[in-house]
């Protein structure tokens, strides 16, 4: 009798060691089954912020003369459309304008920042004169309405004489008079691929003081243009305190590549827009 209640009880232990482990394994499996599901998700998100990240418009421009002539005025038509073709009707301000248009020769020696005029369904328009011949790059810098910032580029050749072209060195010289101003650029280290600040400190030339009352132009104490000495790189950024009034006005980016690359800072006193510009090298 002994025996028989022996064998029954080893019996019972074994069944519920056997049901333990096969409920701890299910649950594990579930447990996996759930965590290879979160990383599905996971990547599908990932995914999702990669695509709503693609470019979803595009530019045709179109001047009104098939090759314009420098020191002639030209009309430029700048069609902003999305990716199936339709006109993009609404942007958003950015800095008090809806878009902000940066030309550039090719050896970036001529600089200028205009603002097109808007006249619906995604069109703008503006009036341009081509300061020499030669090769120019454009850059439309806009924001449709609830995207992102985009810009489009676009290289023209333009006919008559052309001026004599020099290379891009680094300035040795980090000080610079404009219109009466002295302006010294300083930085932390020139690294592509990581933060760093601009700080552009304005001194009357005359007196040597600091400039306190700088203006605020297109809704800031100033805005910095830099582009790559082959013109591929764009950068269009604004000041961390837009409420400066200087002397220091500071500007953090990141440039992408190495290499040499111009910076223009424009600033507005006494009504007047200051525009410096400076070249660097980024290790």
């Amino acid at each position: 009798m002994k025996k028989i209640m022996l064998l029954t009880l080893i019996s019972v232990l074994l069944i519920a060691s056997g049901c333990g482990k096969s409920e701890n394994t299910n649950k594990n499996q579930h447990m996996n089954h759930e965590n290879m599901q979160q990383g599905e998700n996971h990547e599908e998100m990932n995914h999702e912020t990669n695509q709503s990240q693609e470019v979803t418009t595009q530019a045709v421009w179109k001047f009104s003369k098939e090759i314009p002539k420098s020191n002639e005025m030209v009309d430029l038509t700048i069609q902003i459309n999305d990716k199936d073709g339709k006109p993009v009707k609404d942007f958003d301000i950015q800095h008090e304008k809806l878009m902000h248009l940066i030309v550039v020769s090719k050896d970036l020696s001529y600089f200028d920042h205009l603002h097109p005029e808007y006249k619906g369904d995604g069109l703008f328009t503006i009036a341009l004169n081509f300061p020499a011949g030669g090769e120019y790059k454009l850059y439309a810098d806009y924001v449709p309405k609830g995207a992102s910032k985009v810009v489009k580029n676009h290289t023209v050749t333009v006919e008559g004489e052309k001026v004599q072209t020099t290379p891009l060195k680094p300035d040795e010289n980090l000080t610079k008079i404009v219109e009466g101003k002295e302006i010294t650029l300083s930085f932390d280290e020139l690294k592509a691929g990581t933060d760093v600040t601009l700080n552009f400190n304005i001194k009357d030339q005359k007196t040597g003081q600091p400039i306190t009352n700088l203006q605020p132009y297109l809704g800031a104490v100033g805005h910095v243009v830099i582009i790559s000495e082959n013109t591929d790189e764009y950068l269009h950024v604004h000041p961390m305190d837009e409420k400066a009034k200087g002397p220091d006005a500071k500007f953090m980016t990141k440039f992408p590549k190495s290499g040499i690359y111009k910076i223009w800072g424009q600033f507005q006193h006494e009504g007047k827009v200051i525009t410096v510009p400076f070249v660097v090298k980024v290790s």
